[in-house]
């Protein structure tokens, strides 16, 4: 795990263990079905946490108790069937089904980027759908990494991540280069991030999310109150609608696997080194044309 997962993993179960003190449960034996609904109602009703944050918390804890069951200090993870009745997500102990993840239409991705009269957020939205990148790499790019001639951006590394180039297309281009434009009113001089804040400082994960989620509820694609998994619109749906497409696109699987930096798990996946003039005249072929205005 990067660093900052293993930080979000350590503060989200401090935050339970608290949840805990607080009911009075004093051993792990205590922790039943009625303890983790309590800690959904407390997150959902009290602190009014997004979904996508529940289902964050709830991770850690199923992580958490699938660890004592490991060790033999529980008998079972019942997180498990909580997850599974209020989360949609779980399934057979697994993460879920993927298909009930929203998938949108391209008219739909183009109505949502078109109601957007933000330049930051809209190249925010068209740049995770057509690169696939995920919130945290979206975030550590820098203006330099990006070759707006050549259509490309190098990523910086991430743990996740193995090919880290990635490439987007004319349409993008002309987004990205009206954000640039405006970027020069806020960016402090030499400051390198691409996305930044209406201060000047580098945007955060969370920045990326909120920018994604608001105009999407503003145009009925995300609801936030929902328990239900196909109802929200969140980044990683734009990761969903790309992978999606190009395969739809006739775009054979193991370079979309190499667009998206899935990891290399055979060996001889280390030693297939795609072409990256092939790989780009693929990509430019097969990925959906929004039609942006």
């Amino acid at each position: 795990m990067t660093r900052q997962s293993v930080q979000s993993y350590a503060s989200n179960l401090n935050d339970f263990l608290r949840h805990l003190e607080r009911l009075g449960v004093s051993e792990v034996a205590g922790i039943d079905k009625d303890v983790i609904r309590e800690y959904i109602r407390v997150l959902r009703e009290e602190r009014r946490v997004s979904m996508a944050t529940i289902e964050n918390h709830m991770s850690t804890i199923s992580s958490f108790l699938d660890y004592l069951v490991f060790e033999g200090i529980l008998e079972s993870n019942v997180a498990l069937a909580v997850r599974k009745r209020y989360l949609k997500r779980y399934k057979n102990g697994d993460s879920g089904d993927a298909h009930s993840r929203k998938l949108v239409t391209t008219e739909q991705l183009k109505l949502l980027i078109d109601s957007i009269m933000i330049p930051r957020d809209k190249a925010i939205i068209l740049l995770l759908a057509k690169t696939g990148i995920r919130r945290g790499e979206l975030i550590s790019i820098d203006v330099d990494d990006v070759d707006i001639v050549g259509l490309k951006i190098m990523l910086k590394r991430k743990a996740k991540r193995s090919n880290r180039l990635v490439f987007f297309d004319e349409e993008c281009a002309k987004v990205l280069q009206n954000w640039l434009r405006v970027r020069e009113r806020y960016a402090r001089d030499g400051f390198p991030a691409l996305f930044i804040t209406e201060t000047g400082g580098r945007l955060e994960d969370n920045g990326v999310y909120l920018a994604v989620t608001k105009h999407a509820a503003r145009v009925g694609l995300h609801d936030e109150g929902s328990l239900r998994l196909e109802d929200h619109f969140t980044p990683h749906c734009l990761r969903h609608w790309f992978t999606t497409h190009l395969l739809r696109n006739g775009m054979p699987r193991e370079m979309v696997k190499e667009l998206r930096g899935d990891a290399r798990k055979d060996a001889i996946d280390i030693y297939n080194h795609i072409d990256e003039e092939q790989l780009r005249r693929l990509y430019l072929a097969s990925i959906p044309k929004i039609g942006v205005n």
